[in-house]
């Protein structure tokens, strides 16, 4: 009865509605109602269509937007997206030592010289979210802004670990280019570790400064990346009226908490570590009770980063799972670009 109420409701709207179209365009009556007839039998059908799937290109847009966004400390870097190649290395022709300049020559012909050029060649490393399933229950009861917001946590997820690795492949291990702390003991404060290390101070930063100045190292454009407990040791170092310059540089829509010492300082809860070697960790490998934290320095033409494949993976409506099956993938890179390894440094906790 109910299914019979249903169709002769539809059969009315669509005479009503069909003489409405009919006297206001002219169109033939009996073909408007019956194009009407037909599209309300199709309605109900409509009503059991799945939620949309996930606009993948949207999701791929927004990840590789977040990774280099302006507050990112991976947009200070020389970009070789251009240079990468089946979407897996990058190879980037680098010019050597600029010729000798001579002021008003007086020998010719002037002696020609070979300049060795060193070009810059690396593989992009893929990084992969484990796959995530939405149950089917779980894909009729959500709406389409609730299950992009369960994958939103994979997403972050992953643009952390190619951030930290960032940091890890911009990491110098050169000892000349290596600046210890100077500052109080205090506890370890890297998990896993124990024993006691010396706070960063401002002077380290001096020092910093004083590097890349002797190297003619570009003022503008230099970074300073420290984890949060160095943060707040080099904020407790400096004097009020220091404190009250750095606080005044703040750009913080760039994710710059301050300047000082030439260095546009930026903090993430967890910046470099080293081992007891003074040789760059990756954040992969086991901690060791003897590790040491560290701050990164760099000018963003003497490092590069790079950007390959990237994809956001469905296969909607599994049988054995009972539902969808999401995951994600980037292919990422970077490296110090100069090989002489002028405008990056590094400062490294010391023992206490």
């Amino acid at each position: 009865m109910k299914k019979f109420v249903s169709i002769l409701m539809a059969l009315v709207f669509s005479v009503i509605i069909g003489g409405a179209v009919s006297a206001a365009t002219g169109l033939n009556p009996y073909a408007v109602i019956g194009g009407g007839s037909v599209l309300s039998a199709l309605m109900p059908k409509m009503e059991g269509i799945a939620p949309m799937a996930i606009q993948k290109e949207i999701w791929i847009t927004s990840l590789v937007e977040n990774l280099f966004a302006d507050n990112s400390f991976m947009s200070r870097a020389f970009n070789a997206d251009e240079f990468v190649m089946d979407g897996k290395v990058v190879h980037i022709p680098n010019a050597g030592s600029p010729s000798n300049v001579e002021k008003n020559r007086s020998s010719l012909p002037a002696t020609v010289k070979t300049r060795n050029d060193v070009d810059i060649t690396f593989n992009l490393d893929e990084y992969t979210t484990d796959p995530i399933k939405i149950g089917n229950a779980e894909q009729a009861e959500l709406s389409y802004n609730k299950r992009e917001s369960l994958l939103m946590n994979d997403r972050m997820q992953l643009i952390k670990e190619v951030s930290e690795d960032f940091l890890y492949k911009w990491s110098t291990s050169s000892s000349s280019r290596i600046i210890r702390t100077t500052g109080a003991s205090y506890t370890s404060h890297l998990t896993g570790t124990t024993g006691t290390r010396k706070k960063i101070t401002k002077d380290e930063l001096l020092s910093a400064m004083e590097l890349f100045n002797a190297e003619d190292i570009a003022q503008e454009g230099r970074t300073a990346m420290l984890d949060a407990q160095m943060y707040s040791q080099l904020l407790a170092s400096l004097t009020t009226s220091e404190n009250a310059d750095f606080n005044k540089q703040a750009d913080l829509a760039k994710g710059v908490l301050g300047k000082y010492a030439s260095f546009d300082i930026m903090m993430r809860s967890r910046a470099t570590r080293y081992t007891a070697a003074l040789a760059p960790k990756a954040w992969t490998s086991a901690a060791a009770a003897t590790d040491q934290a560290g701050a990164l320095l760099w000018h963003s033409g003497s490092v590069c980063r790079a950007l390959g494949q990237t994809e956001a993976f469905e296969d909607e409506k599994k049988p054995l799972y009972y539902g969808d099956i999401y995951s994600f993938l980037v292919r990422a890179g970077g490296r110090i670009m100069r090989n002489d390894l002028k405008g990056v440094a590094a400062i490294v906790q010391a023992n206490a």
